[in-house]
């Protein structure tokens, strides 16, 4: 059976952003609370909806989860102002990837913890068009849980018209995405390392595959005899 729809994180994953999103979101959580956030803390959220990841790290810290609700609007503002400053960029072989995928019959939809008011501008600076780069994409702001949940998978599925996991495969550099993406059931869950976790912490995670990068992405398809057509 071939694969039709790969479900595929942005940040870290198909877009290189410097892991500016966990910089300024631990920033201005200590800067709110005057408290350390450790880098297991921030690692454990990576992956997720940012303002869920911000009430579990204040509740982390011991701090009252609703100070996200002061919070968080000063962390989204810091994070708009520096993508403006300084754009995000896809990572190498990633278009060429994505391009050979769809050219395959394969859909392709970016999913992400973002939410879409911070996720189309990033797609914009890479002058990337739904419709014509790619074929959906599904922000936090879609589904009522992010990462590891299964709804960004279930999501873009709706988006593109699958129905069967068995035809998905997702990807992600974070272990919450490759949790969501096995959660779902899909056929491939596949952490790639060009983003936040290291090889150690995606295999932690239950998976089908780790790879260097999505750009690996077909030449995979090609040898498991997965490719449309």
């Amino acid at each position: 059976m071939p694969v039709r729809l790969a479900s595929l994180d942005i940040a870290g994953t198909t877009l290189d952003e410097g892991g500016r999103v966990y910089a300024i979101l631990r920033d201005a959580i200590e800067q709110a609370t005057g408290t350390t956030v450790s880098d297991e803390l921030l690692s454990a959220w990576s992956g997720t909806d940012k303002r869920e990841a911000m009430v579990g790290i204040l509740t982390g810290l011991g701090e009252d989860p609703a100070r996200a609700d002061g919070i968080f609007p000063d962390f989204a503002a810091a994070l708009d102002a520096s993508y403006a400053a300084s754009p995000a960029t896809v990572l190498p072989g990633v278009a060429d990837a994505i391009a050979a995928l769809r050219a395959a019959g394969v859909l392709v939809a970016l999913q992400t913890g973002y939410r879409r008011a911070v996720a189309e501008p990033l797609l914009d600076g890479v002058g990337w068009r739904v419709g014509e780069h790619i074929d959906a994409l599904v922000t936090a702001d879609d589904v009522p849980a992010s990462r590891p949940a299964p709804y960004l998978v279930f999501r873009t599925m709706e988006a593109t018209g699958v129905r069967d996991v068995a035809e998905v495969l997702t990807a992600g550099d974070t272990a919450n995405d490759v949790l969501a993406g096995s959660n779902a059931g899909a056929r491939y869950a596949i952490g790639v390392l060009t983003g936040a976790h290291t090889a150690v912490e995606l295999g932690a995670a239950r998976h089908t595959h780790l790879l260097p990068s999505v750009a690996d992405v077909p030449a995979l398809l090609r040898r498991d005899g997965a490719l449309p057509g």
